[in-house]
């Protein structure tokens, strides 16, 4: 059985919630630019941006990260999809994917991050933490953590590439299997 997790009003509310704590952590936006991954990150990292500057009167520059070229479990990418149109160097970046499992995605996302610049810190915000890691790398910020099993799905559907906001955790144990 499919349970939701976050419907569009509890993304939203946790969204807000994640953009106050990274700005009282930071004392404001001075020195902070948002990076989100391709691809569910991105618009999640936009979301933050914008809600950022409008809690702070101050814009928040947001761009996003294509990691495939650093996985260490895929083949190289043939296309870069990155685009980070301001500097990184000497800024804290806000790092955001929309979930977290084995940590292989954030750890490409460095290494990404770093052709860009060498940030003065870089922090890590997440929708849901699913568990599971692999590499000892926790966010700083989350929406929700939950407990799964490996072979279970969380699926995360955002209105600007789904036409939905919605979180569902999928039971690997309730899956059915195409005959």
């Amino acid at each position: 059985m499919s349970s939701v997790l976050f419907d569009a009003n509890a993304m939203k509310r946790a969204l807000g919630r994640i953009a106050h704590e990274v700005l009282e952590a930071n004392e404001g936006a001075e020195n902070l630019v948002v990076v989100g991954i391709l691809r569910r990150g991105y618009p999640i990292a936009k979301r933050l941006a914008f809600q950022m500057t409008q809690i702070e009167g101050q814009t928040i520059p947001c761009g996003k990260i294509d990691v495939r070229s650093h996985r260490d479990d895929q083949a190289n990418a043939p296309l870069d999809e990155s685009e980070v149109p301001f500097e990184v160097t000497d800024k804290t970046v806000l790092l955001v994917d929309e979930v977290i499992y084995t940590g292989r995605t954030i750890r490409a996302a460095l290494d990404t991050v770093i052709k860009f610049g060498r940030p003065r810190k870089v922090l890590l915000a997440v929708l849901i933490d699913r568990g599971h890691r692999e590499l000892p790398i926790q966010p700083d910020y989350l929406g929700k953590a939950i407990a799964t099993e490996r072979d279970d799905h969380v699926i995360v559907k955002v209105h600007e590439i789904d036409g939905e906001d919605v979180v569902i955790h999928e039971l690997a144990s309730e899956r059915r299997v195409p005959v």
